[in-house]
């Protein structure tokens, strides 16, 4: 199995392995209702649902972006009560591409837990693959889960960090929001339209496969983000998006491709855009 995507098959041989935990991640950044209506209406067996607003981030201020990491031990809990243990093999799958399972993942690995896998495909494989559906919560035995928290400063960065390097050769960053929002055209989610000066775009959707399902195969993304990167060392590279979310997406596709390292701009757009002293760019 990869250590960072599992395939339907691969899922499915596990369901009802105590020993793997699978969460349904599905999100509508303009519906915010939308991922557990859709999980209670079905979703894959033994799947429990995860809320991005309230379980996969933090409380908002109107400072720090729409989307602020959560408290580690409020989401250790959470997961504890969930079935993660240490040695748990987590599965998170969504039905938007995986920009929302790609979240789960990286905070699993800022929490220390590195076994955590992205479904490729998420549910549209899966009814491809014409796999069962269930509704109705699963009975989980509560676990252990332990907080360890010590890459997770190497793992982001703050404002003041992209701040301070912009006009450095240091730093790269990817912002992984469409062409049309990171030139400041049709912007609807955030009151401000453009990029952080010197950014450079890889939408999150061009990691995946024309159908927009799943991911390309890595040899092809590591040819298209080495040509995007232009040399620059992944490890220099700051990944952000609107809120800290789709960036992620990014960062996997990145990981796939065995570049890894690059850090996550948690507050990214939505955070930035809010002090009108921080510079903005727009165009391409």
């Amino acid at each position: 199995m990869s250590q960072l995507l599992v395939n339907t098959a691969e899922l499915a041989a596990h369901l009802g392995d105590p020993s793997w935990c699978v969460f349904d991640c599905r999100h509508d950044l303009k519906q915010i209702e939308y991922g557990a209506q859709a999980y209670a209406r079905g979703h894959i067996p033994g799947a429990q649902f995860l809320d991005m607003d309230h379980d996969l981030s933090g409380p908002t201020t109107g400072r720090n972006g729409r989307h602020p990491l959560p408290d580690p031990e409020v989401l250790a809990n959470k997961l504890s009560r969930c079935g993660v243990g240490g040695n748990t093999q987590v599965v998170a799958y969504d039905n938007e591409g995986g920009i929302f399972a790609s979240r789960l993942w990286w905070l699993l690995r800022w929490l220390g837990h590195e076994q955590v896998a992205v479904l490729d495909g998420g549910l549209a494989g899966w009814k491809r693959a014409k796999l069962p559906l269930e509704v109705g919560v699963p009975l989980i035995s509560p676990a252990e889960f332990e907080v360890r928290l010590d890459a997770a400063s190497d793992m982001q960065v703050d404002s003041a960090f992209v701040m301070a390097h912009l006009d450095r050769t240091g730093m790269t960053v990817v912002d992984a929001r469409s062409p049309e929002r990171f030139r400041g055209e049709n912007e609807t989610l955030d009151p401000v339209g453009g990029h952080i000066p010197g950014a450079i775009n890889r939408f999150y959707a061009d990691n995946l496969d024309d159908d927009g399902c799943y991911f390309k195969p890595a040899a092809q993304l590591r040819e298209e983000y080495e040509d995007l990167l232009a040399g620059q060392d992944p490890r220099l590279v700051v990944q952000q998006c609107g809120s800290g979310v789709t960036a992620c997406h990014n960062m996997l596709a990145m990981e796939l491709a065995g570049l890894s390292g690059s850090k996550l701009y948690v507050g990214s757009w939505s955070e930035w855009c809010s002090d009108s002293a921080r510079p903005v760019a727009t165009g391409d």
